[in-house]
């Protein structure tokens, strides 16, 4: 890309961030982390995990996000009894009135939109989560051998509820990696508290404009994708990656102990797009060292599998990840 384009690219970036990072200030009071990475995810084409106890705004938000975008969006309410059919659509028989004969139509399901809000995903079976998959990678669906393409971009957002076990399936592996951050979302500060309390108890709701498109979002997933990576940085998150798997024979000893999986190289590639938008919305055209560390721990929180050592010695992904970050050379 010339300078100017690039210059020009950057800028784009910033002010779409910029003003999307303001409409959801007018409903989302704090978070400022949470937003930050749900929208270089949302820049980079990722599907984002977000896991947090009941009454964060976790939905609010992702609504919030569809409304400033002027997508479609669609919730699915992931329940024990949900089938494929319910998220991919199903084929029914009708009787054409004009010819008399009976025809088979399909009906398209909620998949079919541009963000799509997956609500508490983890309380359905996987033979419904796996619904999610073929569309999470591909942007297709099919049925009953017929392939739907899906229209871009598409965005998907999980929630999951950590505290409640009973009645949950845990996701599949890979459906795990499907998603490009898994993104933690903590209480508010008390100051931040105070200030939802009193913006929620009155009768005066937040008004959402739109400020960008369909259109354009998807644009700037080709911008962040031109944006060039240093060999010395790819290397950077390469030698991450592979240290998060006890088989390689670098890993450190608290990984052979605490790791049962590690990730794979589609963690590599989270990890540089996710460092390109982080530097673009930060308004540089160079991603560094620490775009990709900042990205590591929502990339690979989800993607390193500890066992029953690491469980018995109070070790979670989020240490193990925290670990390896002071113990890989830049």
């Amino acid at each position: 890309m010339r300078r100017a384009d690039v210059e020009l690219s950057i800028d784009r970036v910033a002010d779409v961030a910029a003003r999307l990072e303001r409409e959801l200030a007018k409903a989302i009071v704090g978070q400022q982390r949470v937003v930050r990475e749900i929208l270089i995810a949302f820049l980079a084409g990722g599907h984002c995990l977000l896991r947090g106890v009941p009454g964060l705004a976790k939905t609010l938000l992702i609504k919030k996000l569809a409304e400033a975008v002027h997508l479609r969006f669609n919730r699915i309410q992931f329940t024990p009894d949900l089938m494929p059919s319910d998220i991919l659509g199903a084929e029914v028989i009708e009787e054409d009135r004009s010819t008399g004969k009976r025809v088979i139509r399909f009906i398209r399901g909620p998949v079919f939109a541009n963000i799509i809000l997956a609500d508490e995903i983890n309380r359905t079976p996987p033979k419904t989560q796996a619904a999610l998959l073929e569309a999470m990678q591909e942007y297709q669906v099919t049925v009953s051998g017929v392939r739907y393409e899906l229209e871009r971009p598409l965005f998907v957002l999980a929630t999951q509820n950590p505290i409640e076990q009973e009645g949950t399936y845990p996701l599949p592996e890979a459906q795990l990696d499907r998603f490009m951050f898994n993104v933690v979302i903590d209480y508010p500060s008390a100051d931040e508290e105070r200030r939802i309390l009193s913006m929620t108890t009155g009768t005066a709701e937040p008004r959402i404009e739109a400020v960008a498109s369909g259109a354009e979002i998807e644009r700037l997933h080709s911008v962040v994708r031109d944006v060039p990576v240093a060999d010395n940085v790819v290397d950077y998150a390469t030698r991450i990656v592979r240290a998060t798997r006890p088989t390689d024979e670098q890993a450190s000893d608290f990984v052979r102990k605490w790791v049962r999986w590690g990730a794979g190289p589609r963690a590599g590639q989270s990890l540089l797009l996710g460092g390109k938008a982080r530097a673009l919305l930060e308004g540089r055209s160079v991603v560094d060292f620490e775009d990709v560390r900042a990205v590591a721990p929502p990339v690979l929180r989800h993607r390193v599998l500890v066992n029953f050592q690491a469980e018995a010695d109070g070790i979670d992904a989020e240490e193990v990840v925290r670990r390896l970050l002071d113990s890989v050379r830049r």
